[in-house]
């Protein structure tokens, strides 16, 4: 088994590497003077179970390329098996066809990290679980949640109620309220843009009460914030988010800075400089990854990751 990284998020693979005791396989990525990839891979794959950790947040478009490139270098020196590690995948949110003449880039990226040498992909806490079917090849999906539950606990928060921040995070929300012995509350929204949220109403008590805002990923912040003023309004202590991708933005920092969110509690799937003024806390999923990368190398199951103490994440 040998695990490389392209530039993305390499202190994550490092970590990874760490985690399950083995050494980051050597590469060189860099690019030409005209932006061009080059990727050269600087020792033997012949035969080998390999691993690509890259977390295709932006500069998505570039990180896309350094991993087809990559994947297309070890298939040409023979791998046996290549397996795109993808602790956030983007393009998931164009998944769908919801207007007339848009592609659904979540399945183009699909095709091409087949096309490019991947024959099984693992991933993290997607924003669409149907994006599974788009591949033909087998995907392992994982969750952040354990991760984020262990955290939580010790927290210990009182009379907490689980917030999903939009009617399409019910699930989630449900699956975190149960673990955590919490209440659910729903807050309904109305997207004005890609950029601007707006909430209407909260369905559930939150008078009160310390609340959980969960949700797969943020970028504008502009759901998280906007749910957290409302749920303010209404009553609500404490106001936490736990947010499994943070890809955040110079907008949604501002956003995070002036919201009455009192903590965002993320994960280091993505690659993000250190953020003054807002209170984030970032846990590490370097170990739920390398367990399963060591478990997909032995040809075990990875179910069992999905269990944890006090319930179930799928």
């Amino acid at each position: 088994m040998k695990i490389f990284s392209g530039n993305s998020n390499p202190k994550l693979a490092r970590a990874i590497c760490d985690a399950i005791g083995v050494e980051l396989g050597r590469c060189t990525v860099s690019a030409f003077p005209d932006g061009e990839t080059f990727v050269k891979i600087e020792e033997n794959v012949r035969g080998e179970d390999v691993f690509v950790v890259q977390s295709t947040s932006p500069p998505t478009n570039h990180n896309l390329m350094e991993m087809f490139i990559m994947m297309d270098a070890l298939r040409r020196a023979s791998a046996d098996r290549i397996t795109a590690v993808l602790p956030f995948y983007g393009y998931a949110r164009q998944d769908r066809k919801d207007q007339p003449r848009v592609p659904i880039t979540a399945k183009l990226v699909a095709n091409l990290l087949v096309a490019s040498g991947a024959n099984r992909v693992l991933t993290m806490d997607l924003h669409a679980q149907q994006i599974q079917g788009f591949f033909d090849i087998p995907v392992d999906h994982l969750y952040a949640a354990p991760v984020m539950y262990n955290y939580l606990k010790q927290k210990g928060l009182p009379n907490l109620v689980v917030v999903s921040p939009d009617v399409g995070g019910i699930k989630m929300a449900y699956a975190y309220a149960q673990v955590l012995g919490a209440e659910l509350a729903i807050v309904a929204k109305r997207r004005k843009s890609a950029h601007e949220v707006e909430s209407m109403a909260v369905i559930g008590h939150v008078r009160n009460k310390n609340v959980l805002l969960v949700d797969d990923l943020t970028e504008t912040a502009g759901t998280l914030t906007a749910a957290a003023t409302l749920l303010r309004q209404r009553g609500a202590k404490q106001i936490l988010a736990c947010v499994s991708h943070a890809i955040l933005n110079q907008t949604g920092i501002e956003r995070l800075k002036n919201s009455c969110i009192d903590e965002l509690i993320t994960t280091d799937s993505v690659c993000r400089p250190v953020i003054r003024g807002v209170n984030i806390t970032t846990l590490s999923v370097a170990g739920l990854l390398g367990e399963a990368i060591k478990r997909i190398a032995n040809n075990l199951s990875v179910n069992s990751l999905f269990e944890f103490r006090g319930g179930r994440t799928s």
